[in-house]
């Protein structure tokens, strides 16, 4: 395994170790979902360069695109949930109530 995939690898384990174990804010929470689609679209834009491919694909393009509806779905969510709660904290939020 090479030192790229390896940066890679433990940039998207420590988001995911991030998002499981550091849950107090929402605003954290979508930090650490950031992360790790950043991640994941740096190694799929350097995948073809390590597999030497010649044309260019237009996954990195699709995730990123994906990665941008995510993160504006998190910010208006955000956003709501700070104006009916007062706060961004995890705690307060109850999905079984209305």
């Amino acid at each position: 395994m090479s030192a790229l995939h390896l940066s890679f690898y433990s940039a998207f384990i420590l988001s995911g170790l991030g998002l499981a174990f550091h849950r107090t804010h929402l605003i954290s929470a979508l930090l650490c979902l950031e992360s790790m689609m950043l991640s994941m679209y740096m190694a799929l834009s350097m995948w073809p360069i390590h597999t030497q491919t010649p044309s260019t694909t237009i996954l990195p393009v699709l995730m990123l695109a994906f990665s941008a509806c995510e993160a504006g779905t998190g910010l208006a969510l955000l956003v709501a949930s700070t104006r009916t709660h007062g706060s961004d904290h995890l705690q307060n939020f109850n999905l079984l109530k209305c």
